[in-house]
């Protein structure tokens, strides 16, 4: 039965033994606390999750105004739109002592889009915080012009004769292109993001291109390693003073074929030895937000001993952590081994071995896999996204 008028101003400050939720209509509910305190709610599923929504309280909102709200929000909802994104939108808005800065709007992005949608959202948030709100500070985000913008992308990419006076790093300002691409890249999405939401009329990076005028030159790197280096990798692991546990963990990647953020963030729980499988579940690789599909590979026969005896040597959940620590191994570590590698080898076999990184080790494991099976069991071994009717037809 639907809520009345009535029945409202007779629950309003009325002490109860407990809450109190009744439904109304169209999503709409109201919550009644032990104190007689009413608020009104609107319930919805977005993302596939159940949520709610504070629409206002009674008697500051009367039912008929929080009818009214609930209806705007379900449009919203229709058009993909999270309702208390749009809420918290609407009173950035009527606050009229408080701008619509670049910070704040990103931060409505990055809550609303980038913690679900990107793997990387908290580097991203960090970028933005030390390269580009500094340089926006108290402007409002509609008046940051395209000059403003090319100020901090082109001192990034190229490097700066003189640091802005916002910069406030230590020693010279040097060229980070990298840095500059992601910044320019995640930009762009915040106008696009914005600009649906009116918060601005017009996406001011629309027409930069990171390669064409940031001369950001896309790094392809072919290494992998060649048979005889494979031999020196193993000996390498196994010889030098390398904790085992890092030592354990360069094998699985090489094994594995896969990317080191899968393995470093993996459980023992993810690995099942009566089916013989490793799952990595969708939130924890790269192509998971695409296909919410997770990674199975198999475990044989010969490698489950050192997934065993890395689980051994890890205290806590998860398959490897840092020395003396239940924590997962941190990206830093990872990205040192390769270099311990290749001064052993250096040192020990008296070989200088060409630079490589932890993704060359993915690298050799999917081209060897080429001699071994067809090319779309190798893309899905390592994880990859199957182009076209395969993806569809192929599980």
């Amino acid at each position: 039965m639907a809520i009345s008028d009535t029945w409202l101003k007779s629950s309003n400050g009325k002490a109860r033994d407990g809450v109190l939720e009744k439904a109304d209509r169209d999503g709409l509910s109201v919550r009644i606390s032990a104190l007689g305190k009413i608020k009104f709610q609107m319930r919805y599923r977005f993302a596939g999750k159940n949520q709610r929504c504070d629409i206002g309280t009674y008697p500051l909102m009367s039912l008929s105004d929080a009818r009214i709200e609930c209806q705007r929000y379900r449009a919203a909802l229709e058009l993909g739109e999270d309702p208390r994104v749009v809420k918290r939108i609407d009173r950035s808005q009527k606050t009229n002592d408080e701008k619509m800065t670049l910070p704040k709007v990103f931060e409505l992005w990055y809550q609303a889009y980038a913690i679900d949608a990107k793997k990387g959202y908290a580097e991203i948030k960090r970028t933005f915080e030390i390269h580009v709100f500094p340089a926006m500070e108290g402007i409002e985000f509609t008046k940051i012009t395209l000059h403003q913008w090319l100020t901090v992308l082109e001192g990034l990419s190229f490097g700066y004769d003189v640091k802005p006076k916002w910069y406030t790093g230590r020693g010279k300002f040097v060229a980070i292109p990298n840095i500059a691409e992601r910044v320019l890249v995640n930009a762009k999405q915040v106008y696009r993001w914005a600009k649906k939401r009116h918060l601005c009329s017009e996406n001011v990076l629309i027409e930069i291109s990171a390669v064409h005028d940031l001369r950001v030159k896309k790094n392809i790197d072919d290494r992998s390693l060649d048979n005889d280096e494979i031999k020196l990798f193993y000996e390498a692991i196994h010889g030098s003073r390398m904790t085992p546990k890092n030592a354990l963990f360069l094998e699985l990647l090489l094994h594995f074929g896969c990317r080191p953020g899968e393995l470093r963030e993996a459980l023992k729980s993810d690995f099942d030895f009566q089916k013989r499988t490793w799952t990595v579940p969708p939130e924890k690789h790269k192509i998971g937000a695409t296909t919410g599909k997770p990674l199975v590979r198999p475990i044989i026969e010969e490698i489950e001993p050192t997934i065993r005896m890395l689980m051994d040597l890890s205290p806590g959940k998860y398959l490897v952590t840092n020395r003396d620590s239940a924590d997962p191994l941190s990206r830093s570590a990872v990205i040192a081994l390769p270099g311990n590698i290749m001064q052993w080898v250096r040192k020990n076999r008296g070989v200088e071995m060409p630079h490589w990184s932890t993704y060359a080790l993915r690298k050799t494991c999917r081209t060897n896999l080429s001699d071994l099976c067809p090319p779309h069991v190798a893309e899905i071994i390592v994880g990859h996204k199957l182009p076209g009717e395969w993806q569809v037809y192929d599980h």
